[in-house]
């Protein structure tokens, strides 16, 4: 997990104080070196933080090119970057990493290169035979990286509120913060400051000031899959087995094991040092850790097991929040960060988690709600979701609105939400479960990504999610949605039975309920820390802008032990309180 900074322009070379602040001011994403590199040109001012991985004895970056003059900065990684060397014909030194990779690469092939990578990354190349400076980010935005343009210059970094440093950057609550909790596509809640999206290639004439921007890599031309079940699981097994292994590092690392179905596979087949696990006592339903010491102690792996109190929680909400730039819907949030820190405190640099498996094979109980009814879901026993499946409870629907209705958690006065699910409807081409998965990937997923990268970066961990290998992403989304799920309580089926044949305990390839790395938090804000949260949101609410009282004021309202108003509320008003911005009109 790296850093990246810096700026384009005529006259750049004017402003590489400012590049070297902007890179100390995200020192935590690689404390291995802050750098900056000037082009020979002049034009661009290119900033790195190095965390080292690949090889710990490698040179910080930014890197530079001496044929082409080209340089680059570098976050992520390039998983087959030595096989990727070998098939391109580019040589690599003994120390060489994957962004030497890289940066040969472009220098040959320019951005068709990206094609060929398979891994994280987010980059900002220079190239001065053109005059341009790219930016790139890998195909489902687990690395981000912001921009923004100013007097002719373009700025970017890893974090956004490197770029409110950089620069004035008005406070703007954007209507989706309201209606689910997070910007969508690529606006940000800061006037001026946009996030470059999945597979997104930008490119910036220095000289004339003019940007281009396309997508390079997408899932809705894939051919769907023709074979039968058996052929594919067959194909399933063997790209787990090929694809999972490969992201294991040189080094010791951890794994968040929550001792559910997709974490557990990656313990087998990854084989950590350490597994975390967060547990919170007195919350039966939420305690999966007696299938975490199972699978731990098959693996041969130390078990860390977390137990997190409201007082951690009230305590941390401020480093969460600062860590965060904005708020973000993610139910994990506080159990991420406090298992992270456990990470971070035992010397371990990279972590890994089990992020792609329910949106790709249908292992949310709100696709089984659209795709099988209510009533077939709590039918199936499923009776803790009635809360969720009774925003259904007038239908039958069509899909878009019933996808709606189970994603959104305030108002869509402007019909934005409305008009997101029925795009990814369309590119599905009659595919509900596809559907599902591009409506999924428009909304729910930029939190969940987002938050992984984020609150691993603030303690200098790498955050890796297997599941997201390019070859199981595309071969996951072409299957029929027969091969992901069967019926209510039946989802991910083909990972379940990859499971059950890798030899996984049946605690875990036979369990239904999905848990994850949930938590406690709501029911602390209507219980222990009623008071403590109350405050925070009506102090908050006395300065707050217009377009925010809504949801601040939802806060204020007592919910259920599940109801994330609250918790949304709260970390908005840490958020609001927290940043001396101006308000934009």
């Amino acid at each position: 997990m790296c850093g990246i900074a810096g700026l384009a322009g005529a006259d750049a070379v004017r402003h590489q104080t400012t590049v070297a602040a902007m890179g100390l001011a995200q020192h935590h994403r690689g404390p291995d070196g802050t750098r900056h590199l000037i082009s020979a040109d002049g034009r661009a001012v290119l900033s790195m933080n190095t965390l080292l991985i690949v090889d710990t004895a490698a040179h910080p970056g930014p890197y530079l090119d001496p044929a082409s003059g080209i340089v680059l900065t570098f976050n992520g990684e390039i998983y087959d970057y030595r096989q990727a060397a070998a098939a391109w014909g580019i040589p690599l030194e003994p120390g060489e990493t994957d962004a030497h990779l890289v940066l040969r690469a472009w220098a040959k092939l320019g951005p068709g290169c990206l094609a060929g990578l398979d891994g994280m990354f987010a980059l900002a190349i220079y190239d001065p035979r053109e005059g341009r400076l790219f930016l790139a980010r890998d195909r489902l935005g687990e690395k981000p990286l912001y921009w923004r343009l100013d007097g002719g210059r373009l700025a970017f970094a890893s974090e956004v509120t490197t770029l409110t440093g950089y620069g004035t950057a008005p406070l703007v609550v954007r209507p989706e913060m309201l209606s689910i909790e997070t910007p969508t596509g690529t606006d940000t809640p800061f006037q001026g400051i946009q996030l470059l999206a999945p597979a997104g290639l930008l490119a910036f004439d220095v000289a004339t000031g003019s940007l281009a921007q396309r997508t390079w890599w997408q899932l809705e031309g894939l051919e769907p899959w023709q074979g039968d079940y058996k052929t594919a699981l067959g194909r399933f097994s063997t790209l787990l087995a090929d694809r999972i292994p490969l992201r294991v590092p040189g080094s010791d690392f951890a794994l968040l094991l929550s001792g559910g179905l997709d974490s557990s596979v990656l313990a087998y087949l990854m084989r950590p040092q350490v597994c975390v696990t967060v547990r919170y006592p007195g919350q039966d339903r939420l305690d999966e850790s007696a299938t975490a010491t199972v699978v731990a102690r098959d693996v041969g792996a130390e078990l860390v097991v977390i137990e997190p109190t409201a007082a951690d929680f009230a305590r941390t909400l401020p480093e969460i929040m600062h860590a965060l730039d904005y708020p973000m819907g993610n139910a994990s949030t506080f159990s991420e960060h406090m298992a992270y820190r456990a990470v971070a405190e035992r010397g371990i640099r990279v972590v890994a988690g089990g992020l792609g498996p329910d949106e790709f094979l249908m292992g949310y109980v709100r696709h089984a709600l659209v795709l099988f009814g209510p009533e077939a879901v709590l039918g199936a026993g499923l009776e803790a979701y009635r809360p969720l499946a009774s925003k259904l409870s007038d239908g039958p629907l069509d899909p878009a609105e019933a996808i709606v209705r189970l994603i959104l958690r305030g108002q869509d006065p402007d019909g934005q939400l409305r008009e997101v699910v029925a795009d990814a409807l369309a590119r599905a081409n009659g595919d509900l479960a596809r559907g599902l998965t591009l409506a999924d990937l428009a909304t729910a997923w930029r939190p969940l990504v987002m938050t992984s990268d984020k609150l691993a970066s603030a303690f200098a961990l790498e955050r890796r999610s297997p599941f997201l290998a390019r070859d199981l992403v595309e071969f996951c989304y072409r299957l029929p949605v027969e091969h992901k799920i069967t019926g209510p309580v039946a989802g991910k089926r083909i990972l379940r039975d990859a499971a059950k044949a890798l030899g996984l305990p049946p605690e875990v390839w036979g369990s239904r309920d999905k848990l994850g790395f949930a938590s406690p938090v709501p029911s602390w804000l209507s219980g222990p820390l009623e008071a403590w949260a109350t405050a925070r949101i009506s102090s908050a609410l006395d300065q707050a802008p217009v377009s925010l009282r809504p949801l601040l004021a939802g806060g204020l309202k007592p919910g259920g032990r599940f109801h994330r108003t609250r918790m949304q509320a709260l970390m908005a008003a840490t958020w609001f309180s927290d940043h001396a911005l101006a308000i934009a009109a």
